[in-house]
């Protein structure tokens, strides 16, 4: 006697899980502001990768498919990688611009942290640090970067100067104190 399709199905699904790893559940999407000079930035990628990367990489491709025998040609086959792999971020970043909403002047009360603010703060220890706030697609932890979607980020929104903040970390908890606020003038 067969079983029913329901099961069928269940145990297929549960092998496909299996085979492919952990579900992952969709991720929330980023916020869609980004400053005047992530879009440069991000323009500049495109228009590099477009006009200047994909055309190199697209001559060696035909120039290793000229050689002849394709399954084993190293040129080939990663020349064929690095094109899918330029192809999905120039989608990706075609769909990013497009969507962005380039924030380009400073908001009305300075006394507040928004989007774009470069923020000083004072750790417990004494300690001093800068933050700019900025969008998902510039974070750059080097230039003291950081998302308006962290959790700092989340916290330090709609802030003043002398406001306290408290961030869970791996460590434990974290206290900050807003010591200044800044914009950058378009």
């Amino acid at each position: 006697m067969r079983k029913p399709l329901h099961n069928d199905l269940t145990s297929l699904i549960e092998r496909e899980i299996h085979l492919v790893g952990r579900y992952r559940a969709p991720q929330k999407p980023g916020s869609k502001y980004i400053t005047a000079e992530g879009e440069k930035k991000l323009k500049q990628e495109l228009n590099t990768l477009w006009k200047e990367e994909r055309p190199k990489v697209t001559q060696s491709v035909s120039e290793a498919a000229a050689l002849g025998d394709r399954s084993e040609n190293a040129d080939y086959i990663y020349g064929k990688k690095r094109l899918r792999e330029i192809d999905r971020r120039v989608r990706y970043l075609s769909k990013r611009l497009e969507e962005f909403t380039v924030v380009k002047s400073v908001p009305d009360n300075l006394d507040k942290i928004y989007f774009g603010a470069t923020v000083t703060l004072k750790d417990e220890n004494s300690n001093f640090a800068s933050y700019r706030l900025v969008g998902p697609d510039e974070i750059d932890p080097h230039r003291g970067y950081i998302s308006i979607d962290s959790p700092m980020g989340q916290n330090l929104l709609g802030k003043a100067i002398d406001s306290a903040i408290e961030i869970s970390s791996p460590s434990g908890e974290k206290k900050y104190v807003v010591m200044a606020i800044a914009y950058n003038s378009p």
